[in-house]
C-alpha cells in the first residue's frame, strides 16, 4: 500500500502521460485545459488504492482510475454550462474561456474518451467495468436533472434530497472504489462492500461539504463560504432547519431564501443563526457521522487484513476532518 500522496503522484504522471493534444484542435485544447486544472484527485486515487486493498497491482488500474478523472471531468464541463459559472478552481471555465458550443462538444468527446479507457482491459473486465460506469454516469445525469428540479420547488423533502447527493456525488466515489476491485479480481461480494463503503462515505462527503459551505474557514475552504445561501441552494442545512422550526421562523427562513439582497453577508449570517439555534447545523453533523460509521461499518464484511480495514478507516476519518 502506497500513501495517499503517492497514489496521487502516480496519476498525476499517467495523467500527464495521456496525449489529448490531437487535431482538432478546438476539440482536445479544452479538454487538456480542464483535465490540467488540478483538484483533489480523489476519485482516481480511491480506484488504485481499492486494487492495492484486493491485493492488485495498483499500476493495472491507472486506466480505470484515469476514466473516472476524465468522466468526472466531463460532468464538470456540462456542468457548468448549465449554471453558467465563470470560474472552475479559481481558472476561467471552459465555455467561458472558448465558447459553450465547444463546451458542450468537448465534454461529448470526454464522455466518449471515458469509455475507451476500458479497451486496455480483457473481454471481461471491460464488460464489468463499462457496465458499472454506464449505470453510474446515468446516475449522475438523474442527479443533476434532480438538483436543477430542486431550483424552482419549494417542497423538497429529506429524502429527496440524499437521493440527489447520492446519484449526483456519491455513486461516482462508490463506482471509484469498485472499478478497483474489478481489476484486482475481488469475488463480487467484496466488489459490491467495497462499492457501499464508497457510497456511503460520499454522502458524508457531499454533507460535509454542504456544512462547510456555511461554516466552514474562509482561509481555507477555498471557495466564498456562504456561496450556497448566497444562491437559495436547499441543502440538507436548510431542509433541517425548515424541519425544526416553529411556522414562525419557517416563514422568515423560506423568505430570506428567496431573496437577493445586495448586502450578501447579513444574509449569510442571519441564515447560519438560524441553522445553528434550529438545531440544523448540529443535525447535519449527526448525518455526517451517521454516514461515515455506515461506512466504516460496512468494512467488516470484506474479505481482507484487519491493517487494511484499518487504513481504509483512517482515510474515511481522515476525509471527514478536512476543512477545504
Amino acid at each position: 500500500m502506497l500513501s495517499i500522496e503517492k497514489y496521487q503522484e502516480e496519476f498525476i504522471i499517467y495523467l500527464e502521460e495521456y496525449n489529448t493534444l490531437k487535431e482538432p484542435k478546438n476539440l482536445y485544447e479544452p479538454i487538456d485545459y480542464i483535465l490540467g486544472l488540478g483538484g483533489k484527485r480523489l476519485r482516481p486515487v480511491l480506484t488504485l488504492m481499492s486494487t492495492d486493498i484486493f491485493d492488485g497491482n495498483y499500476k493495472d488500474a491507472l486506466n480505470a482510475a484515469l476514466s473516472i478523472e476524465v468522466f468526472h471531468n466531463f460532468s464538470l464541463v456540462h456542468d457548468d454550462i448549465m449554471d453558467d459559472a465563470p470560474l472552475r478552481r479559481g481558472k476561467k471555465t471552459v465555455h467561458e474561456k472558448w465558447d459553450t458550443n465547444t463546451g458542450i462538444l468537448s465534454g461529448d468527446a470526454m464522455l466518449i474518451m471515458a469509455y475507451q479507457l476500458f479497451e486496455n482491459y480483457s473481454a471481461e473486465k471491460f464488460q464489468d467495468l463499462a457496465k458499472l460506469f454506464s449505470k453510474t454516469a446515468i446516475e449522475v445525469c438523474e442527479g443533476q436533472q434532480y438538483d436543477v428540479d430542486f431550483e424552482t420547488r419549494n417542497d423538497v423533502t429529506i429524502p429527496e434530497y440524499l437521493k440527489m447527493i447520492e446519484y449526483k456525488t456519491a455513486v461516482l466515489v462508490g463506482a471509484a472504489m469498485k472499478m478497483g476491485a474489478i481489476v484486482a479480481g475481488a469475488s463480487a461480494e467484496d466488489q459490491q462492500n467495497i462499492y457501499e463503503f464508497g457510497r456511503n462515505l460520499g454522502i458524508a462527503f457531499q454533507l460535509q461539504d454542504d456544512y462547510l459551505d456555511a461554516f466552514g474557514d474562509p482561509e481555507t475552504f477555498g471557495k466564498q463560504v456562504g456561496g450556497d445561501i448566497i444562491e437559495n441552494k436547499k441543502t440538507y442545512l436548510y431542509l433541517k432547519a425548515l424541519e425544526f422550526s416553529n411556522d414562525a421562523d419557517t416563514n422568515k427562513l423560506t423568505e430570506l431564501f428567496s431573496s437577493s439582497p445586495e448586502d450578501i453577508n447579513t444574509k449569510i449570517e442571519a441564515a447560519k443563526a438560524y441553522f445553528v439555534s434550529s438545531g440544523s447545523a448540529e443535525a447535519t453533523k449527526q448525518a455526517i457521522r451517521d454516514y461515515t460509521n455506515n461506512a466504516f461499518s460496512g468494512l467488516e464484511h470484506l474479505n481482507i487484513s484487519k491493517e487494511k480495514k484499518a487504513l481504509l478507516k483512517a482515510f474515511g476519518i481522515n476525509l471527514m476532518n478536512r476543512t477545504v
